[in-house]
């Protein structure tokens, strides 16, 4: 489980092996069904080969260990030896070589596809999470992610975004309470939602609740609400709500935000952005596998 708002590191720490292996497991699963015929065809048994894998394209490079774990859950004696850092950021669009593998020949070209997938994905988030970070410098808010990630990849696409410099919102429902507009609809209104939810927090547990106006905004504040997701505001409605609010309560933009108007946003004074673009609209970073010998 993610803490709310996690704040970036100098060097994040990946998710737990076996949530890795099972999210590896599949995609292999996916890619390879019942065996490689291909390879099985045309790779003689015991044979072994040397590759490296190239970055073509300007970016954030992320993924480097589901990299290597792709090829261990293929063959173990496979090597596998990073030659830029995780996270390393390359501003050319040349033929930069990010990792060198050797051993089985037949592992390697398995699993060639399921690494470049995971290698491609988590460093096109890594990159747009690095842009919107920079955009962001020199101001007091901070860039944070959402739930809109892609099925079953969560984990991983979230530790992209700690990779490219920006932070986590929360993980999962099970991660702190954020009462949106159905919900408030549903409990009967602002103050009863934030009152029930407070009942049920742990100790320190984050309880953050969605408003539409500056109305709605003083119901918040008054029912005790720390935490506040400023809905579609404009900026000059961001405005109003960090002199409204006073510092009574940390404020979140969220809704219509791009990287487009994301310095703007961030100049209001809220404390947080969340940038769904992070994930559900984030590029890929283009990458191959070449064997060499």
């Amino acid at each position: 489980m993610t803490t709310l708002f996690a704040p970036p590191v100098a060097a994040p720490s990946l998710p737990a092996s076996a949530e890795i292996d099972a999210i590896i497991r599949l995609a292999l699963a996916e890619d390879v069904g019942r065996g490689d015929i291909t390879t099985a065809a045309t790779v003689p048994p015991g044979a072994v080969a040397r590759a490296e894998i190239l970055q073509k394209a300007p970016g954030v490079v992320c993924g480097l260990p589901v990299v290597e774990a792709v090829f261990a859950a293929l063959d173990r004696r496979v090597r596998f030896t990073p030659v830029v850092p995780e996270g390393s950021f390359d501003a050319d669009a040349g033929r930069r070589v990010v990792a060198r593998i050797e051993g089985s020949a037949a592992a390697i070209l398995t699993g060639e596809r399921t690494a470049l997938n995971f290698l491609q994905r988590l460093s096109g988030v890594a990159t747009a999470s690095r842009r919107a970070a920079q955009l962001v410098a020199g101001t007091p808010a901070t860039v944070i992610d959402t739930r809109k990630t892609t099925p079953g990849l969560r984990v991983l696409e979230k530790y992209a975004v700690r990779v490219g410099g920006a932070s986590n919102h929360r993980a999962g429902l099970d991660d702190g309470f954020l009462i949106k507009d159905n919900h408030i609809r549903a409990a009967g209104g602002i103050t009863p939602a934030v009152h029930a939810a407070q009942r049920r927090a742990a100790p320190g547990q984050v309880v953050e609740v969605e408003v539409t106006t500056l109305r709605e905004l003083d119901e918040a504040l008054a029912a005790g609400a720390t935490l506040i997701l400023l809905d579609n505001f404009s900026t000059e409605q961001m405005r109003a709500a960090v002199a409204q609010a006073r510092g009574r309560a940390r404020l979140e933009a969220s809704g219509g935000i791009g990287l487009d108007n994301l310095a703007d946003v961030a100049r209001t004074g809220v404390d947080y952005v969340s940038l769904g673009a992070l994930t559900h609209s984030a590029g890929v970073l283009d990458f191959s596998l070449e064997v060499i010998a």
